[in-house]
C-alpha cells in the first residue's frame, strides 16, 4: 500500500461529510435527466426503478421486484398498475405457480427504458471518461461495499451485458 492508500483509511469526519455531500449532489445530477423525461409521463423515480429492473430481468416476479426495490407491496402495486394501464408493462400469470405474476416491458416500455438509460449512461460515460479507469474501478468497489449484503446479492445476480 502506498502512502495515499493509507491516508484513505483515516478520513476525518469533515472529509466524510464532503463525500456524503458529493453523493447527494452526484445523485441529483444522475437523476436530473430521467426526472425530466419521467415528468412528461407523470411518473416518478419509483416508476423508473421498476422499469429499469423489469428490463434487466424480464419475467421477474412481483415478489422479486419487491425485494430489490425495498418498497411496500401497496406502493409497488400502485406503480405497476399505472405502468400496466399505460401499456408499458405486461403482467403474465406464472406457468408453474398461477399465483405468481411475471413482469415484462412492452415495446413502449422498452422505448421509455432506453430513453431513461441512454440519458444516464451518457452522464456516467462522460464522468467515467473524465475520472479514468482506476477511479471507475474504485468507484464501483466503494459502491459495492456500501450495499447491504442482501442487495449485493441482487446486484451480483443481475447479469452484466
Amino acid at each position: 500500500m502506498d502512502d495515499h492508500s493509507d491516508s484513505l483509511l483515516f478520513l476525518t469526519d469533515e472529509q466524510l461529510r464532503r463525500a456524503i455531500e458529493a453523493m447527494f449532489f452526484a445523485y441529483r445530477g444522475f437523476t436530473a435527466d430521467p426526472d425530466r423525461i419521467l415528468a412528461g409521463y407523470g411518473y416518478g423515480r419509483a416508476h423508473h426503478r421498476a422499469v429499469h429492473f423489469i428490463h434487466r430481468t424480464p419475467g421477474t416476479t412481483v415478489n422479486n421486484l419487491l425485494a430489490i426495490l425495498g418498497v411496500t407491496k401497496q406502493s409497488l402495486n400502485r406503480v405497476l398498475r399505472t405502468l400496466i394501464e399505460d401499456g408499458l408493462v405486461e403482467s403474465r400469470v406464472g406457468q408453474r405457480d398461477r399465483r405468481e405474476r411475471h413482469l415484462y416491458l412492452t415495446e413502449a416500455g422498452e422505448v421509455l427504458e432506453r430513453e431513461l438509460s441512454d440519458a444516464q449512461r451518457a452522464r456516467m460515460r462522460a464522468a467515467f471518461r473524465a475520472a479514468g479507469p482506476q477511479a471507475v474501478a474504485g468507484f464501483r468497489e466503494v459502491l459495492e461495499h456500501m450495499m447491504e449484503p442482501e442487495l449485493r446479492r441482487h446486484f451480483a445476480a443481475v447479469k452484466e451485458g
